[in-house]
């Protein structure tokens, strides 16, 4: 999958906030994402990432 900095993507689930935009901060063996909704951040395994990763947003579809 390409993923690059700043991409928005949609996960499977949501957040507990409720949002399921999360923006990516950093891509490597780990990606970094940040909640759209309330801010919260994590860090997962790249294959775990890749694979709860619904969509790739554009910016048209992400206001």
């Amino acid at each position: 999958m390409d993923l690059h900095l700043h991409d928005l993507v949609e996960l499977k689930k949501p957040h507990p906030c409720g949002s399921v935009q999360w923006e990516i901060l950093r891509v490597g063996m780990d990606i970094k994402l940040r909640c759209r909704g309330c801010g919260h951040e994590l860090m997962l395994p790249r294959s775990k990432a890749e694979k709860s990763i619904r969509k790739v947003l554009t910016k048209e579809e992400s206001i």
